[in-house]
């Protein structure tokens, strides 16, 4: 089931989903590009990384390949 891929509607945050409790995700902020990891430990996190997993708005689903590609911008 896990890794998912998912992305904000606006094309400016891209999401690895490695369980229920973790992700990382890529922000593209202007020109740059910043990648974070994080492990929910708080209820709001967890409620978050449900909704990505459930595609509910604003969050699509995405493919491995367009998430590498953001890796490598």
């Amino acid at each position: 089931m896990f890794p998912q891929y998912r992305k904000l509607s606006n094309n400016k945050s891209f999401y690895k989903i490695l369980s229920e409790h973790s992700f990382e995700e890529i922000q593209l902020v202007g020109s740059s590009v910043i990648t974070t990891n994080t492990n929910a430990t708080k209820y709001p996190e967890f409620i978050r990384i449900k909704d990505m997993i459930d595609c509910k708005t604003p969050f699509e689903s995405l493919t491995k390949e367009e998430f590498d590609i953001q890796l490598k911008t």
